[in-house]
């Protein structure tokens, strides 16, 4: 019998965010089923179930290794080892191999592309963004009457800028750089720039990401958030290019969604799945 995966998340407090991990780790258990492969989620922080329960759990159903795979995106920290050695402090008998975040994955940048094309399709009926309720959620309004459609804006005038969480570690900062370019360079030749943004902690923000554009000539930016998960980063993403917006309304914005929860994922985490059992035979 192949050992258990466990899927390690970050935590937040956000309720759609959580909703769409347990969607996520559910679609693995479905996918992994007929391989009696036990799959597990669990978190670091902030939410539940927390990571020490799910490892607690999985021992307890008489497995003592495990794969350990980090559900993020970009380089992680040291948080995430740190946090797999006290569990093996926890229980002595605990053994785990440890699987390599996903990262500019090719299947992932196409993801990637994914949800620009979506959002690239919109633009026939254009779908402006507006804050709705007391928190920073966004909806579309309804399509404007046709005199007030933009004109036609070909890709070449047409920016992207990708959105990363954005970190203290200046190594994970220049990785979504480097995804960006790789993204760019594979997927979005055909625009005119896909510049980098981060939601917090380091710039350019996002309406840096966007000044930017603007100042290259831009008449359409589509902002493309390199997140996995629907939740408050998205919506802060979100939040930031329409108070951008409202400052130059000349400029088309237009906002895509997060990868999400999908099958093309799944085929992902699958591989470093594998990838971690490989290594060790």
């Amino acid at each position: 019998m192949k050992p258990p995966l466990l899927l390690i998340g970050q935590g937040s407090n956000d309720d759609a965010y959580a909703a769409e991990f347990g969607r996520f780790v559910h679609r693995l258990r479905c996918r992994l089923d007929h391989t009696a492969v036990d799959v597990s989620g669990g978190y670091l922080e902030r939410a539940t179930p927390r990571l020490s329960d799910s490892v607690a759990s999985l021992m307890a159903r008489g497995h003592h290794r495990l794969v350990a795979l980090p559900l993020s995106l970009s380089r992680v920290g040291e948080e995430f080892p740190a946090a797999m050695a006290l569990e093996q402090q926890r229980h002595p008998t605990l053994m785990y191999d440890y699987g390599r975040p996903l990262g500019p994955d090719p299947r992932v940048l196409a993801l990637l592309a994914d949800r620009l094309g979506e959002a690239a399709a919109e633009m026939a009926r254009p779908r402006p963004l507006e804050l709705v309720g007391a928190r920073p959620r966004l909806r579309a309004v309804d399509t404007p009457a046709l005199d007030d459609v933009p004109g036609q804006v070909e890709p070449g005038e047409t920016a992207v800028v990708l959105v990363g969480e954005g970190s203290t570690d200046a190594t994970a900062n220049a990785e979504i750089h480097r995804v960006s370019r790789l993204f760019w360079e594979t997927h979005a030749y055909d625009y005119m720039t896909v510049e980098t943004a981060f939601v917090s902690v380091t710039p350019p923000g996002v309406p840096g990401g966007l000044e930017r554009c603007r100042r290259l000539g831009a008449k359409r930016v589509i902002v493309v958030p390199y997140l996995l998960f629907a939740g408050g980063l998205l919506e802060r993403v979100w939040a930031q290019a329409l108070a951008y917006g409202a400052g130059h309304p000349d400029l088309d914005i237009r906002c895509a969604e997060v990868i999400g929860d999908c099958e093309t994922l799944a085929d992902v985490v699958i591989d470093r799945y594998e990838e971690a059992l490989q290594l060790v035979h």
